[in-house]
This record gives structure tokens, sequence and C-alpha cells, in this order.
């Protein structure tokens, strides 16, 4: 038997909703092939924690993420739920969390399915690729930290480290490596993203991108400058395979990248470290809709598909792969149906529809 225990965080807002609907489609995938089994253990954590005891995320809570197989987050984060600086307390839960599960790679694939209505019209071969952020370095180093200086300055500090960049550098062409290419023809092929014509922490991110490309000449590897990279990706967008870069940077592209395949609801992300991997849609807890039973749950669903491929792949295991393909294949039958689209894409369905909708498709596959 494949057991792994697995530490849910619902978190705020839509959170709850979107974590039951996985759930559900979670329990049919684990019926439907035996051997498998997902324990499953719902935590609290988040800004409606915060705003009860003044914690986001308990000692005991962490340590239960920490000895957990993976970690399984929703949503989290209130804007009304803010710290005495007057600042929001999501951030505080997600670098710690982050920083403790040393999950130094952020993956968050750019997928467009079918039945997807696509905004652009460059895109007739497809988009299918993926922005790998370097999870814990970059500008997201200086949270905590900066200066201010009375109300005159304020500066924070990017920091690039060559064990950091080497890591995530070299996860990023293993993953190309297991790919199928890019869309336009099939090449495998990593580009660093930077800005390494004007600062020197990028010329040096390259610099370290290069040396890790040198000893994967199967994979082929390029580089763009950042702020052409967002044009491109309008323009060209398969043309690319995966693309890895600073924390920043991958914050924004990976938001326009969920924007060219048709909406956040379809963006599933991984942070994958060298003991843990934590998964969780890319979108916020949208708190205006939450408990209304519209919110999209695909990102999640997808998520916990993204889970169940990095588990079997941790630990060689057939069965957690096979979860994965079932999952993402289920929900790509579901969206090119269109007969059960959430609100984001021009439908009408219920969070419980489009999760029923998925479960039956993999009962439907799997017998």
């Amino acid at each position: 038997m494949s057991a792994y225990r697995i530490a849910v965080l619902p978190g705020d807002g839509i959170g709850p909703e979107v974590t039951d609907a996985t759930l559900l489609v979670l329990d049919q995938v684990t019926a439907r092939i035996p051997g498998l089994h997902l324990e499953l253990t719902q935590y609290e954590a988040g800004a409606g924690l915060f705003r009860k005891t003044g914690q986001t995320l308990p000692k005991q809570v962490l340590d239960k993420c920490l000895a957990a197989d993976a970690v399984l987050l929703a949503a989290i984060g209130l804007p009304d739920v803010r710290k005495p600086d007057g600042t929001e307390v999501q951030p505080d839960m997600m670098v710690g969390l982050r920083r403790a599960l040393g999950v130094y790679a952020g993956v968050r694939p750019v997928k467009l399915y079918p039945g997807v209505n696509c905004p652009l019209t460059t895109a007739q071969k497809g988009i299918d690729l993926v922005i790998i952020r370097e999870n814990l370095e970059g500008l997201f180093a200086s949270y905590g930290g900066g200066a201010v200086v009375g109300d005159a300055a304020a500066t924070d500090t990017i920091v690039i480290t060559r064990e950091g960049t080497r890591k995530v550098a070299e996860y990023a062409f293993g993953l190309a490596a297991r790919r199928t290419g890019r869309p336009l023809d099939g090449r495998k092929m990593v580009t660093c993203v930077d800005k390494a014509n004007v600062f020197r922490s990028f010329a040096f991110f390259r610099k370290v991108f290069f040396e890790v490309a040198a000893e994967h000449p199967q994979i082929a590897a390029d580089a763009v400058y950042v702020d052409a990279m967002s044009y491109f990706l309008v323009r060209n967008p398969s043309d690319y395979d995966v693309l890895v870069m600073e924390n920043q940077f991958g914050d924004i592209l990976s938001d326009q990248g969920a924007a060219i395949v048709g909406t956040l609801g379809l963006a599933p992300s991984g942070e994958i470290g060298d003991n843990h991997g934590l998964f969780q849609p890319s979108h916020g807890s949208a708190p205006t809709i939450a408990g209304k039973n519209i919110a999209n749950p695909l990102a999640t669903i997808l998520s916990a598909a993204m889970m169940c491929n990095w588990l079997g792949e941790r630990h060689k295991d057939p069965l957690a792969l096979k979860a994965a393909v079932e999952i993402e294949s289920a929900v790509s039958r579901v969206l090119a149906a269109r007969k059960f689209m959430p609100a984001d894409l021009g439908g009408s369905a219920t969070t419980t529809q489009i999760s029923k909708a998925v479960a039956d498709a993999i009962q439907e596959a799997l017998g």
C-alpha cells in the first residue's frame, strides 16, 4: 500500500470551499486506485486564526506540516485582518512556512486547456509552459528586514546566492527533461529570465544558470530580459517550455501566465524543496465571494494533482503518479465538455457542481 500523510490548510475566504471540493476529488481518485491511501488532516491557520488568537501559523501546526509527506494549502489572507503596522498577516505565514519547509522552487504551470477561450490570438500552437520562481531569495529575502529612514526613504535588498540559484536551475533542467518540450516544436528548453543588463545580482544569476546549463547539454538553454519576456509571453507563448527566474519576477510573470490561459482559477502551484512539498492555488482568498458556492476550485484540484505527481516521483510510486494523471485528465475533460464552467470562465456552475463533475469524470474513467 502507498500511504501518505497530508497536512491540509483550508485557510481563509474561499479556502474552505475549494478545499472541500478538492477533498471530494481526492477521495474519489483514491477510492478508484486500490492501494493508494491519503491521510488528509485539516489544521487551522491564516488570517481568521490570527483574528482570534494573534497567530497565523501556530508552532504545533507548523510541526504537523514538517512531519507530513506533503502540505496542501487552499488560500489565506483577509484584507481587513492586519498587524499593528497596517500590513496584512498573510506574508508572515507564507514566508515563514516556505522558509521552514525549505521549498526553494516555486513551480507554476501555465497551460491552456481544451474548452477554455484564450484571450490571445497568438496561441494557435497552444500554451504549455512552466514558470519556476526561486522561492526563498531575491527581493523576498528582504521580507521582515529592509530599512526605513524616518519618513523620507525606504530600502529593501535583493539577495542572489550561488547555492540558491544552482538549486533552482537544477530543478528547472530536471523538470524540462521530464516534459515533452515547448508546443512550437517539442524542443526541450529552459529560459533564464532576468535583468542582467542592469543589475549585478541578475548578471550573477544568469552566470550560474549557464554553468548549470552546461551540465545538461541535451536541454536547450537561453536567456531573456524580464521586460522582453512579458512581451513574448503575449506574442509567442508557444515558444517556451520552462522559465526560471528570481522570486519577484516569478511572482509577477506567473500571474500574467494565468491571464493568458484564461484565469487564475486554472493556476495551480507547487513549492518544492529537498525534503518537503507545499501545494496551493496561485489565487487569493477572494473573501467577497466566500460562502456563495461560486468559487472556481480547479486551481486547487490541479494543485492536488501536482502533489500526487510529486509524491509519485519522490517515492517512485506508480499509484500516486496514476492519481496525478487521472485528476488532471478529468479536469481537462470537464473543461472540454463546457457543461460545468465556472463563473471566471463565463459559466454559471457552482463550486460543488464543478468538483462533482471532476469526481464523476474520474469514476467514469476508472470504473
